[in-house]
């Protein structure tokens, strides 16, 4: 396969032109792995010592509890990073198993390494450097999310944050699977509870757009 077609479509690389790319890696060392399905990437504890790039397929990051019980953390399709927020800092150690759900292909640059790309490629800098944000940001709004002791009142402050159209909707920038991954829940639980909130008269949500009929009701979640 050319790992270059596929490289640049991932958010770390984007944006660079494949040719520039090509000229860039003839100064970077980099490794190109295939893995076949079940195949043990990186186990949890390792140092993360490498930027993993998926470039086809799709892993998993899983991870044993206490109990000895298997729980799925999340998937990750081709073509993006696995674990970039985790290449630097004091603990950068994988916090999950990752396995391959099928046949994949992993790019990986190892740390050294990838220092020197961000240098050649200011591109790529700016880019992982929003990958890094975002996914501080992305953390921040789930521990404020957290605080809330229910769904209901955890998609009552997602809704209040949302700006109000012309006609008085909202629009959801999220699909209720993301919604369901910030909140820490099922993606079923929250379809259930915004047909407790429309049940109960607070809300109307349609393809995606909510309007809210009753904000003091929606406030009163948060004392649930």
């Amino acid at each position: 396969m050319d790992w270059i077609n596929n490289a640049v479509a991932c958010p770390v690389l984007k944006g660079v032109d494949p040719q520039r790319l090509r000229e860039v890696f003839t100064d970077v060392h980099f490794q190109v792995k295939k893995y076949q399905q079940e195949d043990v990437i990186a186990q949890q504890g390792d140092e993360v010592n490498c930027l993993m790039i998926l470039l086809k397929g799709s892993v998993r990051g899983e991870m044993t509890d206490y109990s000895g019980r298997m729980i799925k953390i999340e998937d990750i399709q081709a073509p993006k990073p696995i674990a970039g927020a985790f290449l630097f800092g004091r603990q950068n150690v994988y916090p999950v198993d990752i396995i391959a759900n099928e046949s994949s292909v992993i790019l990986k640059i190892f740390r050294d390494q990838f220092l020197k790309l961000l240098q050649l490629c200011p591109t790529v800098q700016l880019n992982y450097l929003n990958l890094i944000s975002t996914k501080a940001q992305f953390l921040s709004n789930k521990i404020k999310f957290l605080s809330f002791k229910t769904l209901k009142g955890k998609i009552a402050h997602y809704i209040l944050q949302l700006e109000i159209d012309e006609d008085g909707y909202m629009l959801l920038p999220q699909t209720q699977q993301a919604m369901a991954d910030l909140f820490g829940a099922a993606r079923p639980s929250v379809a259930r509870a915004f047909g407790q909130m429309e049940a109960e008269g607070v809300l109307e949500l349609s393809n995606r757009r909510v309007k809210v009929f009753n904000r003091d009701n929606l406030l009163a979640y948060f004392k649930e």
